[in-house]
């Protein structure tokens, strides 16, 4: 299932999940291809490939717990599994004895954990699974917040008021970045900034990360990579009955989650996850009179449901709600809902309500485990009234999206085939400084992805869709991914692909509404344009990467060692021109733009328990502004990382992550007469602790334990009203050393 853009895409609506484990000749350890995999008393099982290297599809909710392993001239085995084992987590070694020999049973079987953090050597795509307990060493209070020790990632600030985090992968920002929720698209449109705060950590168990162009099943945007979230589900043996979470910091941030998982019988189980935060205190840790993050409050709610039948019948739904008022700017600035523009102070506000819907209904045909149809619903609305300073930016968002997949094989497993229809349908409606737009977009398209798997040594994955767009036509969507593992532990990858998207300049900006800055179209004011249609062009791009896994072992401890490049090359791009001083002014893209981006990662147990991570990350990003290329600005040519993690045999756990930030670039500005920022360190630790067998685990972290602070964060703070008062450019750390504590309880 790893052959396409993430690892449940295949089966879209089930709980299909892989367990995967060697067959090894217990004698001389050598592979043994051709063994039969599979669980007592069910006929249908797989073959062990050249490697001796097996796939065994298990169905969440199942309830299997012996294995059977067999092999011509050798004894069979049946390996008794934990009945808390989780296929997800778990790899198998099973040792056959050729028949002449005895077997010593305590030697049948080696089970370990995965890391928590593994780049799977399978599958054509490379893919990064972020395990639960990755999430657990950093505070990961939302999933902008959940890769601080992930170095694929970078996270910064869109202003110096509203507290919205975003994310770059490749360079690029985080709008050029596809995220779905157990592969259903979340976070599109309004939401592609504000979104990544609206997903709790502690209601995830996963993420799976990718770069580059996907799969084409899941559409046709993304260039820069995809983020897949999996939430916790009720129907998993490790799930707790009931999670608590509690987190406090310094800085005056509260926050509470509780996780509800509940079976009504075999088939059917629900659970329901509640998130609330406050932030209570209006800090100003750099005393330039203004609030480093806005006070308010911050509510999320999800109820899900599944229903799993023996015949391979499976349906989830579930509905997601999201309430968000915060109020910044101006330390004496207090927001009047009658009378929201305050002359005597610059102040931020920002109400959101969000509502989302979405179903899953699959089939697998039990006696043809390779067959499955799925169909995915989802519908969203989205309605946000914010306010920067004397500007009022208005918008909403109504959204439907449906996806039919179909797989099935061509004579043999080595061939599978999807295909299906697809309809997207949105309406967006933005109002800023007087300045409308509204537009629909409709696009229904259908797509054909072939995958073939020889062994264990070659996949591909071929992938074309068409589609038909409302107001800009109709286009086709290329993907090729291949994966090649010259030797056992090695496997090497390319990929190329088109993307394409409608991008919403505003939402994705309105870091620059804090600011003066006069926001143009095309070079001519908003206030003197009158535009209602959508003004501009699609995004086009094309992605271009290559990447190699090297796994070893060294010392009897494991390690792996991975270098990607991506090259990204825009066709068109909607240009965010803010070099002159000012201005912004959003156009069409005149020239060239590209990012190239070369990443470096060693991953080493150096000693047991104690697991290292280097990584080095280079860019080289650049876009055509008023005729002349030039560096993205904002953007860090290289970042340095390193990560410790310890655990000791008593449960207690120890995390450190240590970062070098490159100096950027900065725009032109009459103020500020800089041309580059300077580099920097950040640090951040982690303490945990478990007691009661697990069930109650406390921790207690800092953030930024330098204490190093970006100055000054606020062009002209002290005078609002001058033209060059800029609260968006922002470089470095927004708020200081934060201290925090918390406690996860799990009954």
């Amino acid at each position: 299932m790893e052959n396409t853009a993430s690892a449940q895409t295949v089966f879209p609506a089930t709980g299909t999940s892989l367990l995967e484990g060697k067959v090894i000749d217990a004698k001389d350890k050598k592979p043994l291809q051709g063994a039969s995999v599979s669980f007592l008393n069910v006929h249908k099982g797989v073959i062990s490939d050249i490697n001796g290297h097996f796939q065994l599809p298990v169905k969440k909710g199942d309830r299997y717990l012996k294995l059977v392993a067999r092999y011509v001239g050798y004894q069979s085995d049946t390996l008794s599994l934990k009945p808390d084992f989780n296929p997800d987590s778990t790899s198998l070694s099973i040792l056959l004895y050729p028949q002449d020999l005895k077997t010593d049973e305590s030697a049948v079987t080696v089970r370990y954990e995965r890391k928590s953090t593994e780049i799977s050597l399978l599958g054509a795509i490379k893919q990064e699974k972020i395990g639960g307990a990755e999430l657990l060493r950093a505070a990961c209070c939302n999933l902008s917040e959940s890769f601080e020790t992930t170095p694929s990632v970078d996270i910064g600030y869109t202003d110096a008021v509203s507290g919205y985090r975003q994310i770059e992968m490749l360079g690029l920002a985080g709008s050029n970045t596809f995220y779905t929720r157990e592969n259903v698209p979340e976070n599109r449109g309004l939401a592609s900034v504000t979104g990544l705060t609206f997903t709790p950590g502690t209601w995830l168990e996963g993420i799976q990360l990718s770069k580059g162009t996907g799969s084409v099943v899941n559409g046709y945007e993304g260039v820069a990579g995809q983020i897949n979230t999996e939430w916790l589900k009720p129907f998993e043996k490790t799930a707790p009955r009931l999670l608590l979470n509690g987190y406090q910091s310094i800085q005056g941030r509260s926050e509470g989650n509780l996780v509800f998982n509940h079976h009504l019988n075999d088939a059917v189980s629900t659970n329901l996850l509640l998130y609330g935060r406050s932030d209570w205190h209006r800090n100003d840790e750099n005393k330039d009179g203004f609030m480093d993050n806005p006070v308010g409050k911050l509510f999320v709610g999800s109820n899900r449901w599944f229903y799993f039948s023996p015949k391979g019948f499976e349906v989830q739904g579930g509905v997601k709600a999201v309430y968000m008022d915060g109020t910044g700017g101006q330390l004496n600035f207090q927001f009047d809902k009658n009378q929201p523009v305050n002359d005597d102070s610059w102040g931020y506000h920002s109400k959101i309500k969000r509502l989302e819907g979405w179903a899953k209904i699959g089939k697998v045909y039990v006696d043809k485990p390779y067959k499955s149809m799925g169909l995915q619903l989802s519908g969203v609305t989205h309605e946000q009234r914010s306010l920067y300073g004397d500007r009022i930016y208005n918008a909403d968002q109504k959204s439907f999206y449906a996806n039919y997949i179909y797989q099935s094989i061509i004579s043999n497993t080595n061939h599978v085939i999807k295909a299906g229809v697809s309809f997207q349908a949105d309406n967006f409606k933005e109002n800023f400084d007087n300045w409308k737009m509204q537009r629909n977009e409709i696009a229904p398209g259908a797509f054909m992805e072939y995958t073939y798997n020889y062994l264990s040594k070659l996949n591909i994955v071929a992938g074309l869709r068409g589609d038909h767009h409302n107001l800009f036509g109709n286009f086709l969507t290329p993907r090729l991914h291949i994966r090649y593992a010259p030797f056992e532990r090695t496997a090497i990858r390319a990929s190329i692909g088109r993307a394409q998207r409608t991008a919403n300049f505003l939402s994705e900006n309105t870091g620059l509404m804090a600011s003066n800055r006069q926001f143009m179209l095309n070079g001519i004011s908003l206030t003197e344009t009158k535009q209602d249609a959508y003004p501009l062009k699609p995004e086009i791009a094309w992605n271009t990467g290559m990447n190699i896994t090297q796994k070893f072992t060294l010392g009897y401890r494991e390690g792996s060692f991975t270098v990607d490049y991506y090259y990204t090359d825009f066709r068109n791009q909607i240009v965010t021109d803010f070099e002159s001083a000012g201005l912004v002014n959003f156009y069409n893209l005149s020239g060239k733009s590209y990012s190239h981006s070369l990443n470096f990662q060693l991953d080493y147990e150096l000693i047991h328990k104690l697991n290292l991570r280097w990584a080095y990350r280079y860019l080289d990003v650049k876009s055509t502004y008023g005729g002349t290329l030039k560096e993205r600005p904002l953007v860090a040519k290289d970042r340095a990382f390193f990560n410790a993690n310890y655990e000791t045999r008593n449960k207690w756990k120890f995390n450190y992550t240590l970062q070098w930030i490159s100096a950027k670039r900065l725009p032109v500005s009459n103020v500020y007469p800089e041309k580059q920022s300077p580099s920097f360190f950040q640090m951040n630790a982690q303490l945990n602790k478990s007691f009661m067998s697990d069930k109650l685990e406390l921790y207690v972290g800092a953030e930024n334990l330098t204490n190093y602070m970006q100055k000054p964060l606020i062009l002209l703070a002290s005078h609002p009203a001058d033209p060059g008062f800029d609260a968006s450019q922002v470089w470095g750390p927004v708020m200081g050393r934060n201290l925090y504590i918390g406690f996860r309880w799990k009954l």
